[in-house]
């Protein structure tokens, strides 16, 4: 909308009710003396009836009264359960030492437990377990690249023993902790691109599991932040062009993606976390084997590059054989050599 002096195009956003122009206009009913956001799920006015204002004030001053329905005046439904669902992450983050149940937490927002969990993952695409657990590990990762040892930086992060981190590295780390504290010397990680409607995705593997899930503007500056997360690693790019199998994974990622309407009201960590999350979880629930076997995307020359990345694809569960190879699920690959 390039004017509020354009009555076309306030109609249009009315009829619409395009919730992007809540707040720029507001839209008075004169037959019933009452004004709105252009929003409202009110049933639609005559266009003869309506005026539009700039501001709630000079509506007033035309003698309309607040909408009780859409509340002009105060914050919209989505900007409150933003604020809400911002607070519980908060707390989470500030309290990653606690248990922080479902029922403790919607004390907090004046929610019952179950509409909490029902709110918070419609909003974020992870349940406050799950957020928690995330944020738990991030904890560690900042602590770690302080130069704190592992053992100090275990209880930094909020876990109760060093049992507890590791329950979380084929999940989340894709290493263990002694090899995340030394930059990740001597593993190989294989790394792809997804082009999806929140952006560039990259995503990146070990032989123990997925270890980077990023959004970013460009692939340059992704590869640069997975480089720094992991700087003695050895990364490795899938070779292009991707297997059709690879395609196949690729399309069933943004199907699950498309069910997500993610929140713009929420702060710009909380909602980058929970993308990445939210990916990083579906990745999980792939079952070993089911996606790509070895042979769908490895060839003879390519065997040690594709081998890895179909892992990253697969979600494949490691096994270490005794001729020192790692059963991948339906993949096979060869340690790489420490460097």
């Amino acid at each position: 909308m390039e004017s509020i002096h354009d009555p076309d195009e306030c109609w249009q956003a009315v009829l619409s009710r395009d919730r992007s122009q809540d707040g720029i206009f507001f839209f008075g009913v004169m037959t019933t003396g009452i004004y709105c956001r252009p929003s409202c799920p009110s049933r639609l006015p005559k266009r003869k009836n309506v005026r539009f204002y700039k501001t709630a004030s000079q509506a007033e001053a035309d003698g309309l009264r607040a909408c009780l329905r859409c509340r002009p005046k105060g914050e919209d439904e989505t900007e409150r359960i933003a604020r809400q669902v911002a607070v519980v992450c908060r707390h989470i983050e500030k309290n990653l030492d606690q248990r922080n149940t479902l029922s403790e937490l919607a004390i907090l927002v004046g929610l019952s437990p179950s509409h909490l969990q029902r709110l918070f993952k419609n909003t974020t695409g992870v349940s406050p377990k799950e957020y928690q657990t995330n944020a738990k590990l991030n904890q560690f990762k900042k602590q770690i690249r302080r130069g704190e040892k592992v053992a100090r930086s275990v209880y930094a992060a909020g876990y109760q023993s060093t049992s507890r981190l590791y329950e979380s590295i084929d999940q989340q780390l894709g290493m263990t902790p002694t090899e995340f504290s030394k930059g990740g010397k001597g593993v190989a990680i294989s790394y792809a691109f997804l082009e999806t409607r929140f952006g560039q995705l990259m995503m990146a593997a070990t032989d123990r599991g997925v270890c980077f899930v990023h959004f970013g503007e460009s692939r340059e500056a992704l590869v640069e932040t997975l480089a720094i997360e992991y700087p003695k690693a050895v990364l490795r790019p899938m070779a292009e062009p991707v297997s059709q199998p690879f395609q196949e994974w690729v399309a069933a990622i943004e199907n699950h993606m498309l069910g997500f309407h993610p929140c713009l009201s929420l702060p710009t960590d909380i909602h980058g976390t929970a993308l990445q999350l939210m990916v990083w979880r579906y990745l999980q629930t792939i079952p070993s084997g089911t996606v790509c076997t070895y042979s769908d995307v490895a060839n003879v020359g390519m065997r040690q590059k594709y081998s890895r990345n179909c892992h990253s694809v697969s979600s494949c569960h490691s096994k270490e054989r005794r001729d020192g190879r790692v059963s991948l699920g339906s993949c096979t690959q060869t340690r790489a050599a420490q460097v």
